[in-house]
This record gives structure tokens, C-alpha cells and sequence, in this order.
């Protein structure tokens, strides 16, 4: 038995970083977890681990998205929460980059977010519960360099984060919006020896996204900002 209050939840956007720790730390907690990516084979050993129920889908795309909730709400119920992880990075100069990828980014990142969150609160507000969580990054807050198209996405997904839970937290949703602010540690990524925890643990910030969801309503947050102890504001 767990005091965790909610019962279901999808993963949007899952791999093998951040949504593989927190679907690893959800199932712990004796929720029942649903992960969905465009390409589902890449998930087996997290769904073997987890005991999830995959689902494929295309964020960009209205239909596959609404065929995504239907499944999801077959096989999970609900879901009582839904994380939104999913994200296209583009870089190049701003004055070569080809604007049909640049529309493609942009779509997976913000206008993706947006079909997610509209179908979740369309099954959450007849409830009066459930969350729905937002994954930005460094570029949700600060655009860098040959990086316009993941900062414009980022900060898209940001606004429409605040616009959410202003919306929907009287109606008892929590939305929330987390600035991953730095490198997230993983095989390709691992710390430097002379910089231990120089970048983010996922399973650290997992456990953070946990701790939004235990909150009480009474103070609930809209944005937590993670960084490593070595990361310059």
C-alpha cells in the first residue's frame, strides 16, 4: 500500500532518461504506467522492468494523439496523470536553417504539448483531479545560439504550461512545469571524475517530479527549476 494519490499515468515522450526513472519510481509506487513514443521497440526493456503498457504515437498529430488517449484510458484508466516529455531539437545557424524542420520541431515540442494537455483535461476536468506535467529545459528560460527552434518550442511549452494552471488548477488539476537546467547524466553523458554531479541525475529528478505530485493543493507549484551544484545560473 502507498499513500501516492493518484493511481494511473502516461509518459509522453518516453526513452530512456528522465521517463525511464520516473516510470521505474511510479511503478514502484504501485501505479499503473503507460509510455508512449513514436517508436515503441526501443522501450521493451523498460516496459519488462515496469510492467507498462506501450503505446505508439506522433505528438505532432491531432488524430494519433486522440488514439493514443483512447488506448491509454483501455488499458489504464484514466490516466490521472500525464507527463509530457517529449521534445525535437534543431540546431544550426538561424540564417541556413531549413524552415519545413524547423515547423517539424516546433510541432513535436509545442503544438504536441498542446494536443496532450487538451486531452487530458478533457478527461481530467470531469473528475475535478488529476496533473499534468510539462519537461522544459535550459532553452525554456534562455535562448541559446543556433538554438532558436528548441528555445521558440520551449518557451511555447512554458507559456502554455502558466496558461494551464491558471485554467485548470481551480478545477482541481495540478499543472506544473519543470526547467531541467543542465546536462542529464546517462551512458553517453556520464560525470566528468573532476566534476562529480556536475550533471543531473534522472532518477534525481524523477524523485523531484514525485515530490510535485505528493503535494498538498493548498500549495501546489507551477514551475521547479533542477540544476546540478556546478551548473552557472
Amino acid at each position: 500500500m502507498t499513500d501516492f494519490p493518484y493511481g494511473s499515468a502516461l509518459i509522453v515522450g518516453a526513452g530512456s532518461g528522465i521517463s525511464a526513472s520516473l516510470a521505474r519510481q511510479l511503478s514502484a509506487l504501485g501505479v499503473k504506467v503507460g509510455l508512449a513514443a513514436r517508436n515503441v521497440e526501443k522501450l521493451q526493456l523498460l516496459i519488462e522492468q515496469t510492467g507498462a503498457s506501450a503505446f505508439a504515437a506522433d505528438v505532432s498529430q491531432p488524430a494519433s494523439v486522440a488514439a493514443l488517449f483512447e488506448e491509454a484510458a483501455g488499458a489504464l484508466g484514466g490516466p490521472d496523470v500525464v507527463i509530457f516529455n517529449a521534445g525535437a531539437r534543431l540546431r544550426g545557424p538561424l540564417a541556413e536553417l531549413d524552415p519545413a524542420d524547423v515547423e517539424k520541431a516546433i510541432a513535436t515540442t509545442a503544438f504536441g504539448g498542446f494536443l496532450v494537455a487538451q486531452q487530458a483535461a478533457q478527461r481530467m476536468i470531469p473528475h475535478g483531479r488529476g496533473a499534468i506535467l510539462f519537461t522544459g529545459a535550459s532553452a525554456s528560460v534562455k535562448g541559446y545560439a543556433q538554438s532558436a527552434p528548441f528555445a521558440m518550442g520551449k518557451f511555447a511549452l512554458r507559456g502554455l504550461a502558466q496558461s494551464a494552471a491558471r485554467e485548470l488548477g481551480p478545477m482541481g488539476i495540478h499543472v506544473a512545469h519543470f526547467v531541467i537546467d543542465g546536462a542529464v547524466r546517462s551512458q553517453m553523458r556520464p560525470d566528468l571524475a573532476e566534476k562529480p554531479d556536475g550533471t543531473l541525475s534522472p532518477e534525481a529528478i524523477a524523485q523531484t517530479y514525485i515530490d510535485v505530485l505528493r503535494q498538498h493543493r493548498s500549495a501546489w507549484s507551477l514551475e521547479v527549476e533542477v540544476r546540478p551544484w556546478t551548473e552557472n545560473f
